[in-house]
């Protein structure tokens, strides 16, 4: 027989759009509206429902940019509804957008108890299953008319610069009959036909299923809908009801929504969206018993205890139901690129430390599925933390090279590893429909090795979450012939079984390093100063804080450093440090760091003022883990008296001599020469601290983005306003160039000091480029075929060549503190303060500095226009160093020095360090105390130059007791086994391997 000859795919989409989801509500009646229009930020539920609300009509406007409108919505049901399922449905002017990008709202009653979020997706709130009639609708609905970003320059992002035009447009707001059936048969006709098109043209499967639907449609009265959709249901029970073949791949659906902690809104737009977004997923976990959800992020549940207590209580309920699920054990769900070692830990142990004590839980799984980029030290502290799982899914990003697997052990840097899986179907806002099960499916890595993958359902990143219409199409495809077999359950019921099922799963060694987004490192350069400067004054607070706890009795500033710990893990989330977010994000950033430095500055002080004591001793106080002259390594002492530097100027340009290395500054303003006197030889090879400018507009995302191109055209800055010399201080002269390009002024200093082997460097710029990167170059007279770069708690190599598509995708890279790079007997780094994006190349041929050269350079500043279009206009300080005849652990130790500069006062005397290590190899990261308040000191050690090492560490204090412990600071015997110590006395001596990671917990002597 013939096929039809109509197209059935066009009559099947337009029946759905134009007869049967329109008719998914039936009779309804309007409500009255009056509404409380906030001229300026949110204000309590409590305050809101007994302010003055004025008429409000539907089809009015409302809504300035990041406003609030609180509508009073009354009205009955009809006695005509009874029996019925009745909805409050309203539409806030969603214009067929997405949840979580414009308006959205959260329903209370009349006594402030919150009900449900009002989204584009679920536009509705329950009024009554089945209807008596004559209910009343008393509700409270506070709306929020978030401005949309879709890629274009705004000053939406902005609340100085925010108009008066009102975004949107009240549609509707009915009491309306949910005709059930009708609902219920659009999921199937959705189903089925989503199922039919992901078939090949060659499967019986396909053509069965499209004759069911076709033969529905040829039996349902269009005119009547309501009254056939029972039977064009039955028409399709048989075709549903079919079930999956036994070799169906297994996907373990899990409800989830990604909520940015900051982006396109700010952190307190974002508290509002996790009440909106929790509130439905508790709803849903009553109406759905099989419903699980999967939440990260202990910070997001913090905010819900702290601002929607109600919502708190529901969440806690549904946890402890075993359906809402702690994931990822993290604060935050942060970067991992330029968070330093001390701060992902901390990310660990507050989020796990949180869900213990308010939850009852115990994360096992690291969730970061939208993270740009995975550091290679990642899987030792998950190992460390208790975590067994790692999931992701960014990497289906890359936009040059495909990452080979979706599920693999992940090996880091110390050769610790992590069971991690990546969602084939490339989403964690899945709707379970038939083109994101399939693509999962036929775009799985491990086919014929593993059966079963995991997908996130639910809308996300600007929340929303899952539906009932989500999780009714997952019951439909549960077992389905044709499709994937789908069960909703837990993220760690799908890790068990695929680890079971694949425990020789292929290993990924090292960084997984994302080629995409790449501008991260450098855009909104306030954030990398902030996070690098607020890391380093933690330390050096619960350094001294905790030797003046011992040494001098002070109390320690436990709940203080908490908090502040907490508002800074908040500030690494994956829009904030890298800059992606709107001006408000970054303006509140700004203003925090501000803040806490002059907290941390308090509590430093404090503490060095105890320590210190009375008297005329000069002291410097080195928080540095390595001796600064003569003052040792996290200690107090009179420093060495310095040399002089000799300074010489001449018609080519000035010379700086400390014996050690020779600087001489050019005429442009540039370094002409670092001649290393101890070793002979000059480091450069050609002029370097060249700031050079390149075209920045790439082709995807401006703020995350640098794009290949850039770097194909670039102009070098070398004209002069001004060359000084200030001598003094003759133990540290220093060179200022002046530079004006532009709107843009530049500030460069050159530095020595004397017994240095390190150049230090500044460039001040009062920056107003736009769509422009500025870099500074150091051509090194170096061979160099890797560098080296910082990373958490060690260093990864990177090749300086393009072999490969995988070596030339990494033309941009992320160093914390140092880069080196060297040839055999020689090297130098390159240390910053504040910096993150590097990059490392070769000679391109017929470049005049020739064969055997590596350049370096540091990426200081961009201008990209979205979603910021201000974004680092002004003034920025940053400052480097260039290290000359530096081996990798001289790259370490000077790393560290320029982000720890000493502090001086004067005091009783000198004052010995809290511990001290044997080591050079061996770096202590930490030292505290006990987070459970016991008294106990905690220090954090690693080995730091990839080797092995034996280190006797010395307390300074009598030791009771001393073990290693896991990163929350609990006894764990695996972890203990990993590194077996010796004690004596007051020594403890440990075995390391490479990068080992160490936490020691020792109890003072009573």
């Amino acid at each position: 027989m013939h096929h039809g000859l109509s197209d059935l795919t066009r009559r099947i989409e337009r029946t759905l759009r134009d007869r049967l989801i329109p008719a998914t509500y039936g009779a309804a009646v309007p409500v009255e509206v009056s509404a409380l229009h906030l001229p300026g930020e949110p204000i309590p539920p409590a305050e809101a429902i007994a302010g003055e609300y004025g008429p409000f009509a539907v089809g009015e406007r409302w809504g300035r940019a990041f406003g609030t409108t609180w509508f009073h919505l009354t009205g009955e049901v009809p006695a005509a509804m009874r029996g019925r399922r009745v909805e409050l449905v309203v539409d806030l002017g969603f214009e067929r957008s997405g949840p979580g990008f414009r308006s959205e709202g959260l329903a209370y009653t009349p006594d402030g108890v919150p009900i449900k979020g009002i989204e584009p997706r679920t536009a509705w709130l329950p009024v009554a299953r089945p209807a008596r009639g004559g209910e009343r609708v008393d509700l409270y609905l506070e709306a929020a008319s978030n401005p949309l970003f879709d890629g274009s320059v705004t000053t939406l992002g902005d609340p100085e610069t925010i108009g008066p035009e009102l975004l949107y447009r009240l549609d509707r707001a009915e009491i309306a009959v949910l005709e059930e059936d009708v609902h219920a048969l659009v999921l199937d006709v959705q189903t089925l036909h989503g199922l039919a098109l992901e078939l090949p043209e060659s499967d019986p499967r396909r053509h069965e299923v499209r004759r069911a639907l076709e033969v529905m449609l040829d039996e349902l009265d269009v005119a009547d809908v309501v009254g056939g959709a029972a039977a064009a249901r039955a028409r399709l029970a048989g075709v549903l009801a079919s079930p999956a073949a036994p070799s169906a791949h297994k996907i373990s659906a899990v409800g989830h929504a990604h909520i940015d902690s900051a982006w396109l809104w700010p952190v307190r737009e974002t508290i509002r969206k996790c009440a909106r977004t929790f509130s439905n997923v508790v709803a849903l976990a009553e109406d759905y018993p099989d419903f699980v959800f999967a939440c990260s992020s202990a910070q997001q549940y913090a905010w819900m205890r702290d601002h929607h207590p109600l919502v708190w209580e529901r969440i806690r309920a549904a946890a402890a139901r075993g359906q809402f699920v702690p994931v990822g054990g993290m604060w935050v769900e942060s970067d991992t690129n330029m968070p330093g070692g001390e701060a992902l830990v901390r990310q660990f142990t507050q989020g796990k430390r949180f869900f213990a004590d308010e939850l009852g839980v115990d994360s096992r799984e690291v969730w970061l599925p939208d993270s740009f980029g995975y550091s290679a030290a990642l899987p030792q502290l998950a190992r460390l933390a208790g975590f067994r799982w790692f999931l992701s899914q960014k990497m289906s990003w890359n936009l040059t090279n495909r990452f080979p697997h979706h599920t693999f052990w992940w090996e880091g840097i110390d050769g610790s590893r992590v069971f991690t899986h990546f969602p084939p179907a490339d989403t964690y806002s899945s709707e379970l429909t038939a083109d994101q099960l399939h693509h999962g499916v036929r775009n799985f890595a491990e086919k014929g090795r593993a059966t079963r993958s995991l997908l996130p359902f639910g809308y996300g990143d600007g929340g929303g979450g899952p539906t009932r219409e989500i999780i009714e199409t997952g019951h439909r495809v549960a077992d389905l012939e044709g499709s994937p077999r789908v069960t909703i359950e837990s993220p760690s019921a799908f890790f068990a079984a695929a680890e079971a099922e694949y425990p020789d799963a292929p290993v990924w060694a090292g960084e997984m390093y994302l080629e995409f987004h790449r501008g991260t490192y450098t855009s909104q350069h306030a954030m990398k100063r902030g996070n690098r400067r607020t890391e380093h004054l933690l330390r050096e607070a619960e350094l001294w804080a905790a030797t003046a706890a011992v040494r001098a009795g002070a109390a320690y500033p436990y709940a203080e450093l908490d908090r502040i710990w907490q508002e800074m893990l908040l500030l690494q989330f994956h829009d904030i440090l890298p800059g992606s977010s709107i001006a408000w994000v970054h303006r509140e950033a700004r203003v925090t760091y501000a803040r806490l430095e002059v907290e941390l500055e308090t509590i430093i002080d404090g503490a060095l003022g105890a320590l210190a004591g009375e008297g005329a001793v000069p002291l410097v106080f080195n928080a540095a883990p390595h001796e600064r002259d003569g003052v040792p390594a996290l200690a107090a002492a009179p420093a060495e008296v310095p040399g002089t530097v000799l300074v010489e100027g001449d018609d080519d340009g000035v010379t700086l001599d400390n014996a050690l290395v020779r600087v001489r500054v050019g005429r442009d303003g540039t370094l002409a020469s670092v001649l290393d006197l101890v070793a002979d030889r000059e480091v450069l090879a050609g002029a370097g601290n060249v700031l050079q400018l390149h075209p920045d507009t790439p082709n995807y995302f401006d703020a995350w983005d640098i794009d290949d191109f850039a770097f194909a055209r670039r102009r070098d800055l070398t004209g002069v306003t001004a060359i000084e010399v200030d001598t003094s201080d003759p133990a540290r002269p220093l060179v200022r160039v002046r530079r004006t390009d532009g709107d843009s002024t530049y500030v460069q200093t050159a530095a020595l000091a004397a017994g240095a082997r390190r150049v230090d460097l500044v460039t001040e710029v009062d920056w107003h480029q736009r769509e422009t990167l500025l870099k500074v170059a150091f051509p090194l007279a170096v061979h160099a075929d890797r560098s080296a770069s910082e990373i958490q708690f060690g260093h990864v190599f990177r090749p300086t060549h393009t072999n490969t598509s995988w070596d030339a995708a990494r033309f941009e890279i992320c160093a914390h503190r140092w880069l080196h790079v060297g040839e055999p007997g020689y090297g130098a780094a390159v240390v910053n303060a504040e910096t993150y994006g590097h990059d490392v190349t070769r000679p391109a041929p017929g470049d005049a500095r020739g064969p055997g050269s590596t350049t370096v350079r540091l990426s200081l500043l961009r201008a990209p226009r979205y979603p910021d279009p201000e974004t680092d206009q002004g003034r920025h300080r940053l400052a480097y160093g260039l290290v000359v005849g530096a081996e990798i652990a001289d790259a370490v130790r000077e790393g560290y020095r320029a982000n720890l500069p000493v502090r001086q006062r004067t005091g009783a005397g000198p004052v010995a360090p809290l511990v001290s290590v044997s080591s050079p190899a061996v770096v202590v990261e930490a030292v505290k105390l006990a987070d459970d308040r016991s008294g106990d000191v905690v220090v954090r050690l690693y080995e730091s130059l990839g080797g092995r090492a034996k280190a006797r560490l010395t307390a300074g204090f009598g030791v009771e007791r001393a073990w290693v412990c896991d990163l929350v600071e609990h006894e764990d015997e695996e972890i203990a086994a990993l590194a077996p110590l010796t004690t004596a006395g007051d020594e403890v001596t440990l075995d390391l391997g490479p990068f080992q990671v160490v936490t020691l917990r020792l109890r003072a002597a009573r």
